[in-house]
């Protein structure tokens, strides 16, 4: 049987997780994690009442799980994924807002403790799909710009996955210079920008998770979009995360190592 520990199970992806883990032979849940958890949140989610709850990582000591599934905020996911590497838990995750400097700190932190991981900026198998389309794309198309559309409610921006589509086009995009802007008549109208790669970042009630890259070229263009209009469409990767995690021998980054 494989332990999981749910950390951030009281918000919406968080209890996706939970339900997922266990509708899944070989799986359960070991522990949750969560600010505000009580007892009575554990059995509103149908676990026993006495799965192990937690208010904070600190808490926390000794391989209590398997695997961390981490479906937090972006101030807490970096002290979330250094406790599980500490206590010898396999972190899976799903929470964005890690900067480049916190990534390899952790990469470093799993590679000294022998423990495997993945950190996915998403999930969602349209949105990898995306991302690889996208590198293939930008090394014929040079002039690239993404939009990355959220809910509401969103605490970063831009999101992880737009981060990550733009550094995987980086990889491979020829020297090129962007069109400058001749007259710009409001600050940051033409949004973020990432070696040359601007994004944009749209938060709206009513969206869920949306991207779109935007290729041009001399007499043509090029869109690529992926949608995700629900949440559980994020499940099909995590899934996928948890059947494989025993192939992590390090922490990567990015669902599309282990598919």
């Amino acid at each position: 049987m494989t332990d999981v520990l749910v950390a951030g199970f009281k918000g919406s992806m968080g209890r996706q997780v939970v339900d997922l883990v266990k509708s899944m032979d070989g799986f359960e849940i070991s522990a949750v994690l969560d600010p505000t958890a009580t007892a009575q949140d554990v059995m509103s989610l149908g676990l026993p009442i006495t799965t192990p709850f937690y208010h904070d990582a600190v808490e926390i000591d000794g391989p209590v799980a398997d695997l961390w599934v981490d479906f937090t905020v972006p101030a807490a996911v970096f002290a979330n994924a250094k406790a599980a590497i500490n206590n010898g838990i396999v972190p899976i995750i799903g929470t964005t807002g890690l900067n480049d400097q916190q990534v390899a700190t952790l990469k470093k932190l799993a590679a000294e403790k022998g423990v495997g991981g993945l950190i996915a900026p998403n999930f969602g198998m349209s949105a990898v799909l995306l991302m690889k389309f996208a590198k293939e794309a930008a090394a014929y198309f040079p002039d690239v710009e993404i939009i990355e559309m959220h809910h509401a409610d969103k605490a970063d921006s831009p999101s992880g996955t737009a981060l990550a589509t733009a550094k995987m086009i980086d990889e491979v995009r020829p020297e090129h210079e962007s069109s400058p802007d001749k007259v710009s008549t409001l600050e940051h109208s033409r949004g973020g920008d990432y070696h040359g790669i601007h994004i944009h970042s749209v938060r709206l009630p009513g969206y869920v998770a949306h991207e779109q890259v935007l290729f041009g070229g001399p007499g043509e263009a090029l869109t690529i979009r992926q949608d995700s209009f629900d949440r559980h469409s994020f499940m099909s990767g995590v899934k996928v995360a948890l059947q494989k995690y025993q192939q992590l021998d390090n922490l990567v980054v990015g669902l599309e190592q282990i598919l």
